[in-house]
């Protein structure tokens, strides 16, 4: 060490020596790791760093999966753009002359050059549904859809894509009868624009949807078995069971109209009028001729106190069927009621409540808001020869003679 510190040059020609090495490790305070004659020296242990062990990762250092990135339309040029543009014009051109093959290619053509425009595909998918390419037309809409939804685009394009592949079901379906996913379809170019077109064809896919339906449902048979089961529970007097069976007898035929007649009879005996009133009136609409239909709503007006229309509807039956006992019976009862308003022998109580009733009447509050009708009641009151040239008009005898059976006017 001495010679050391005499001539520091010597250093390296002492530094094989472990005696050397140990004492400069007491001097440094370090440890030295010495090998063998022929071998190198190691870093000194205190000055290495400690070296990070392999351990299993916890839930909370497991590498989360990168979000995906929504894709970009690719770069192109405003020249790239313009030809794509001129694409789209040349195959407008094309779709108006029905050549639909060129059309085709130059839609093609401008989406390969410019991928940020789905209105190319939306245009291709309207090529495809005019030459009855329906599933080629569906595909190119479900494309523009997807992309669209990619680029965010304007929510106007995505419902008219979505209407495009809608029409497309639509003239599949009309092969294959499955109007669902037409339906759906539609429904959903609704929920991203509400278009009224597209309103108007959801309705009438519904409608056929309906109508497919009520064809796959009709079975003649069926329906005279179940109106026999209704005829049962009415001579029961059992009417809810009875309403059940005519409906389900409605459902197998509906163009049925002993079915509304008699539904119409059990309505009247459950006290709803204006259930029993509506299927009279089918009732009639399906069978001018259908007698019983005339006495059904006849008889329903009357119950209501409307007599004058009960007389009407009397009347017009007997058009069909002169002889019919109850339809000349029914003229009867209402001529009875309509002079007896004439004769004014209605109680008080009897009396208010057919006012109150009759102002209800929107016929009767239009004669009522008439300025002329207003005026011939004045004259019915303070000038008499007024009133007998207001007489000779029919129309204004009809309509007071409406007015005096409802109550409303009473001639002494």
């Amino acid at each position: 060490m001495q010679d050391i510190q005499k001539n520091p040059s010597k250093l390296n020609e002492y530094l094989k020596d472990q005696r050397v090495m140990q004492a400069f490790g007491v001097l440094l305070n370090v440890k030295f790791k010495a090998h063998g004659a022929g071998d190198e020296m190691d870093i000194p242990e205190a000055d290495s760093p400690p070296t990070p062990q392999p351990s299993n990762p916890t839930k909370e250092e497991v590498k989360q999966p990168e979000p995906e990135t929504v894709p970009e339309p690719m770069e192109i040029s405003e020249e790239e753009k313009e030809k794509a543009l001129k694409e789209k014009e040349a195959g407008n051109a094309a779709y108006k002359k029905k050549d639909f093959e060129t059309a085709i290619q130059h839609y093609t053509t401008a989406m390969e050059l410019d991928d940020g425009d789905i209105s190319y595909i939306t245009n291709r998918a309207a090529v495809y549904l005019e030459m009855g390419k329906y599933e080629d037309c569906i595909k190119d809409c479900d494309k523009a859809v997807e992309r669209g939804r990619e680029l965010r685009a304007d929510y106007k394009m995505i419902a008219r894509a979505l209407t495009r592949k809608g029409n497309a079901l639509a003239k599949m379906a009309k092969c294959s009868k499955d109007y669902e996913q037409v339906v759906e379809t539609f429904q959903k170019a609704l929920t991203e624009h509400r278009n009224p077109d597209t309103l108007k064809k959801l309705n009438d896919a519904e409608k056929a949807k309906k109508d497919l339906e009520q064809q796959e449902y009709f079975d003649p048979k069926l329906a005279d078995e179940e109106r026999e089961k209704g005829n049962e529970f009415f001579k029961q007097q059992k009417y809810p069971e009875a309403v059940k069976h005519y409906t389900e007898s409605l459902r197998r035929n509906p163009k049925d109209p002993r079915a509304y007649s008699n539904r119409a009879a059990c309505y009247t005996k459950l006290g709803a009028m204006p259930e029993g009133l509506k299927d009279a009136e089918k009732c009639i609409e399906i069978d001018p001729t259908f007698s019983k239909g005339y006495t059904r709503k006849g008889a329903i007006q009357f119950f209501m106190k409307e007599y004058d229309k009960a007389l009407e509807t009397y009347q017009e039956g007997l058009k069909h069927d002169p002889n019919n006992q109850e339809l000349l019976d029914g003229v009867r009862r209402c001529v009875e009621q309509i002079n007896k308003a004439s004769r004014g022998d209605f109680t008080p109580e009897e009396l208010k409540e057919r006012q109150a009733k009759a102002m209800q009447d929107p016929e009767i509050q239009n004669i009522l808001s008439d300025p002329v009708m207003r005026q011939v009641l004045i004259d019915l009151q303070e000038n008499p020869k007024a009133a007998q040239e207001h007489m000779k008009n029919p129309m204004v005898m009809n309509k007071i003679q409406k007015l005096v059976t409802a109550g409303i006017v009473q001639m002494r």
